[in-house]
This record gives structure tokens, C-alpha cells and sequence, in this order.
């Protein structure tokens, strides 16, 4: 952006320079900027062809102070010349031209506070100033971005003249301004974007941000709030494959041009929404170089970045990789709950009426059957998964307290998918029950959930 905010500044300087070549005569209209030095004193300004006749400073006094002022080779002369012009002279013919100098002086001088007060009074006299409103849309917003605790009014002016630039198009004919209109096009957009970012309206700020975030892919005050709309919220999925992909592309590209103490902490920002989006960090380094080096998002961003397996894709992967009587009560879980039928029925198969020990943990008991929590997951939601049937009734003494650990074995007779329950018959109890506390020799088996798409 400081490219773009450089293009404004050569272009008041223009006006300045015209300006000092073109200082209009008593009785004579003053030379538009950008052309060549004024006729003589007393003769009439003939306009460009196709151009109207500018303004003509009648009275000496006044001409004489403006040519003064204008003519200062010392920055803090002109200044001070052009304020007293303008102070005496409030309804000059050469009011808005002034005003512009005055601007241009400022900003040379490095005043911003000046700055935007003169290109503030220079909008309100000249609504379609181009070059003030570029200017007060750009500090606006940079003051909004970098912590002013007045960010909020700030975003809603900057956004307030970007619109108004933008509306002003098709008036402006001058062609030093219509030269510059992708530079303050891009500070207009990246504007309102912005704004509309705050006011979480992320489409708008998609619509407005995108196309200057791929012209200025260096620019990290417009790249890295753009990665944020796509993916506004971390903790959730997007709404479209296409935003998950942009976010992970211009987060990773946003670690690229980021400030050097903040790189790291968005690099791992765009991994977490990579291993979100892809299930795990396989091609994540390809993926990370391709946005360092690269501009814009390349055309194959979607092979690239491949979203990860659905569950029934990691249920059949499960099958294909590991027997049913090599698996773990987890796993039986996740394939019987998210697996195709044909998937369901192969673990099922294999498993149903056949003796089983694994460790559990007891949810609830009645004499002929306890209530427990077999996976991991279930064990920590405190939820059963299991209902244990006993062909004959429990000695009181032998019942576990609620929540204690303990081993058996059991036959799979039948099961629910959602919620999963899975009903096994003929059960035995291997040892004594625990306390929670306890540690058990047997880990629980470590429920795999589907990876979030």
C-alpha cells in the first residue's frame, strides 16, 4: 500500500509544480494544472480545446497574495502563504486549488493531522477531489488498522469516501487523475473491504478486498483480513469448499509478508486451518512454499489443497487396513456408526457371537446388566456405549462403583448406529473392579473421530 499511497503523493506533487509554472494573472483565468505557464498580464487565457475556461482572479490583492504564496520555494513558507490565502480570501475563484497545494505542502512536510484537515475542507468544497479523497480514505483506514481507539468511526469514514471516490468516476475527465484510478481504486476498495470486515459482513469484504489483495499480493494489511473472511470463525468449518481453500492460500500467504514478529504465529494459523480442511499435515509444506513464492492463488487450488476423507471414506479405510478382529472396540465403533452398510456388515460379521475382552468403565448397574462406556471418548462424556448382559445375576459384592474401571468379556449380540449401543450378551467379569482413580492395566481403546470437513 505504500506503492499505492507514493502514486498520490507524485500526483499532488504535479499539481504543485503546475502550479508554480502556471500562476494566473490578474484579470486572466488561472491555468489548470497540469498546463503550460499563463499568457501575459491582461490578456485573456484561451482554454484547451475540448477544456472550459478556469477561474480568473479579478482583484490585485488577491492575485498578488496567491502567486506569493504559491512562488515560496520553503515548505513552511508556502504554508504559512497558502493559510493566509486562504484565511483572506475564502471565496477565491483559486480557493480549491489552494486548498490542494496546501494539502500537498502538508503531506511533503509529513503533517498527516494537517494533511487530512486541508483534504477534509478540500472534500467539503470539492466533493469529487480525487486526490483528497484518496487521501483521506488511506488514513482513515491505516489509523483504523494500527490501534487508534477511534477505530470503528475511522472505518466508517474511510468507508464513507471510499464510496464517494468511487461514485465520482464518471465526472473526473482530468487526465492526471484518471491516470492514477487502479492505485485509488485499490485504496478505495481495500477500504470499504475493510470496514465491512469489522461489520462482519465477510462476503462484502471478499467482494471488495479479493481483487486487491491478488494486484498488491505483498500488501499484509489487505491479504491477511481477507484470509480471515473466508474462514471467520476457526473453531467451525466454512460454508464452501472455496473459502476453505482461499483461507488456507492467503493465510499462508499472509506468514509470507507479515511482519517479522508476527510470521510464525499466522504460519501455524494457516496450518491449524489446513489440518482442519485436509485431516492431517500431509503436502501442508508444498502447499506453504507455493504461497511464499507465489502471487495469486494458482488455478489448481483445489488439487493442491484435497479435503479430507468423509467418515464413510475413513470407515472403509479402517476395514481395508485393519481385520474387524484386529481392531478395537473404537474402531468397531466408528465403522459400525459412520461406514457404508457393506462396511458395517464386514466388522459385524465378523465380530457377532464371538467371546470378547476389553476394558471399560461402569456408567450404571443393575444385577443382570451394567451400562458402560467402552471408548475413550465415552469414557470422558461419561456416556455408555456398551449394555453388558449377565445370564445370571451379579454378587452385590462383586458390582463396581459407578465410574470404576474394570475388564470383562461379553458376545456382541446387537447394535444401534446413532446413537451407537452396542448389546452384548453372556457377560463375565475377569477381576475385581477399581477405583476410577486407579490406573487400569489395559489402556482404553482411543476413540478416532471423522476429521471436521
Amino acid at each position: 500500500m505504500k506503492k499505492i499511497l507514493l502514486a498520490v503523493v507524485l500526483g499532488v506533487a504535479v499539481v504543485a509544480v503546475a502550479q508554480d509554472t502556471a500562476q494566473p494573472a490578474q484579470g486572466q483565468s488561472a491555468a489548470p494544472a497540469g498546463q503550460s505557464a499563463a499568457p501575459a498580464q491582461g490578456q485573456a487565457a484561451a482554454p484547451a480545446q475540448g477544456q472550459a475556461q478556469g477561474p480568473v482572479i479579478k482583484d490585485p490583492a488577491e492575485y498578488n497574495a496567491y502567486v506569493a504564496a504559491v512562488q515560496q520555494k520553503d515548505p513552511n513558507a508556502k504554508i504559512s502563504g497558502l493559510e493566509a490565502f486562504i484565511s483572506q480570501y475564502p471565496s477565491s475563484v483559486m480557493k480549491n486549488q489552494a486548498l490542494e497545494l496546501l494539502m500537498g505542502a502538508y503531506q511533503q512536510a509529513n503533517n498527516m493531522q494537517k494533511t487530512t484537515d486541508t483534504a477534509t475542507k478540500l472534500v467539503a468544497a470539492d466533493p469529487c477531489n480525487m486526490r483528497a479523497l484518496a487521501l483521506l480514505t488511506y488514513f482513515d483506514r491505516a489509523r483504523a488498522q494500527g490501534g487508534d481507539p477511534n477505530a470503528m468511526q475511522l472505518l466508517a469514514d474511510a468507508k464513507k469516501y471510499g464510496e464517494q471516490g468511487l461514485g465520482c468516476w464518471s465526472k473526473i475527465t482530468d487526465p492526471e487523475i484518471t491516470k492514477m484510478k487502479p492505485q485509488m481504486d485499490s485504496i478505495f476498495h481495500s477500504a470499504i473491504g475493510i470496514a465491512n470486515c469489522q461489520n462482519k459482513d465477510y462476503a462484502g469484504c471478499i467482494t471488495e478486498l479479493k481483487p486487491v489483495a491478488d494486484a498488491n499480493p505483498t500488501d499484509f494489511s489487505v491479504v491477511y483480513p481477507l484470509a480471515l473472511a473466508f474462514w471467520p470463525d476457526p473453531k467451525t468449518p466454512t460454508s464452501t469448499p472455496e473459502n476453505s481453500l482461499n483461507a488456507i492460500w492467503y493465510s499462508a500467504r499472509a506468514s509470507a509478508v507479515a511482519p517479522a514478529q508476527m510470521q510464525a504465529q499466522i504460519e501455524k494459523y494457516a496450518r491449524g486451518l489446513y489440518l482442519r480442511y485436509h485431516g492431517n499435515d500431509e503436502g501442508w509444506p508444498d502447499v506453504l512454499a507455493k504461497a511464499k513464492s507465489g502471487t495469486t492463488s494458482p488455478s489448481d487450488l483445489a488439487t493442491l489443497i484435497k479435503p479430507a476423507p468423509t467418515p464413510a471414506e475413513q470407515a472403509h479405510d479402517m476395514v481395508t487396513k485393519t481385520p474387524p478382529d484386529k481392531m478395537d472396540f473404537a474402531q468397531w465403533e466408528f465403522v459400525l456408526t459412520n461406514g457404508s452398510q457393506e462396511d458395517q456388515d464386514t466388522v459385524w460379521n465378523a465380530i457377532k457371537g464371538k467371546a470378547v475382552q476389553m476394558n471399560g468403565t461402569v456408567i450404571s448397574t443393575e444385577p443382570t446388566q451394567f451400562m458402560i462406556a467402552g471408548s475413550s471418548d465415552d469414557i470422558d462424556a461419561k456416556k455408555p456405549d456398551i449394555t453388558l448382559k449377565f445370564e445370571e445375576k451379579v454378587l452385590v459384592k462383586m458390582i463396581p462403583k459407578d465410574l470404576a474401571s474394570f475388564d470383562f468379556q461379553g458376545e456382541p449380540a446387537s447394535y444401534t448406529p446413532n446413537p451407537f449401543m452396542m448389546v452384548m450378551e453372556k457377560g463375565t467379569l475377569l477381576r475385581a473392579a477399581k477405583p476410577a482413580a486407579t490406573t487400569p492395566t489395559r489402556k482404553a481403546p482411543v476413540h478416532k473421530k471423522p476429521a471436521a470437513q
